[in-house]
């Protein structure tokens, strides 16, 4: 048979230059030219100088990655960890990188004003540029309940501001249901080849177990509804039951002489 290859061991399928990733009008290649072209500083003041401490994420990066994942609709720090595995635009805007939910949530809340100042002037330049709309920045859907009416149309920092509320409210939400874990975990026991191996097996032994004691009651069904439909009746004589402790009735019991 002609089929394509899929071999999943091949070391590396993609082209070795992240540009070649994705075509030259993605909004990933907008959103990184734009946040080039904006002002960091109150991002970048916020580390030590001197170098001491543990490595942090380079501030651009962060930058553009919520960004991004704001402008596409992604709020969760969850769901912008879980696309920086998954997903090409993201791996090519953070680098190969791979921020855990945690690191995203505190740069947002670290930052929470510089970064709602920062959104606003990159809704401006979107809207500018012509990307404000359904399905290319995914701010539409965000509505602010205010005393003027039931909804009203914010200015574009109101609506940064909201957008990265609403990022902070799904967080904790989450952080509730799923504690440190991402949520999206497969269980201990499926984690690794082996374990998926002997637990796909055992999983297949058990339906077949099943599925053969369902065909088994099947079939025990299906005789005794042909037997009814036969119209054959079984009943027990009650003149040839043997009662306990003796034999059928008429008969003495066993090792009892025989009645005169």
């Amino acid at each position: 048979m002609n089929f394509l290859a899929c071999d999943r061991e091949q070391p590396f399928l993609m082209p070795p230059d992240p540009r070649d990733w994705l075509p030259e009008g993605h909004l990933a290649w907008f959103v990184l030219a734009s946040v080039e072209e904006m002002d960091l500083s109150a991002f970048f003041a916020a580390y030590r100088r001197d170098g001491w401490g543990r490595a942090a994420f380079e501030p651009s990066m962060m930058v553009s990655l919520l960004l991004y994942a704001y402008a596409r609709g992604e709020r969760s720090s969850r769901g912008i960890e879980r696309k920086c595995v998954e997903d090409v635009a993201y791996r090519v805007i953070a680098a190969q990188q791979k921020p855990d939910h945690a690191t995203i949530a505190r740069f947002r809340a670290r930052h929470e004003d510089a970064l709602a100042e920062l959104l606003s002037s990159a809704l401006s330049l979107c809207k500018q540029a012509g990307l404000v709309k359904v399905g290319v920045i995914a701010i539409d859907g965000t509505k602010v309940h205010a005393n003027a009416s039931h909804h009203c149309n914010l200015d574009y920092e109101q609506l940064a501001r909201e957008i990265i509320k609403e990022a902070s409210e799904i967080d904790s939400a989450e952080d509730e249901l799923y504690g440190d874990a991402r949520g999206d975990e497969l269980p201990e026991h499926l984690r690794t080849s082996e374990r998926r191996r002997a637990a796909l097996k055992e999983a297949k032994r058990k339906l077949e177990r099943s599925r053969d004691g369902a065909e088994n009651e099947s079939a025990k069904t299906e005789a005794a509804g042909q037997v009814e439909a036969l119209g054959v009746k079984i009943e027990l004589d009650a003149e040839l039951l043997v009662p306990p402790g003796g034999g059928p009735r008429g008969m003495a019991a066993r090792g009892s002489p025989p009645a005169r």
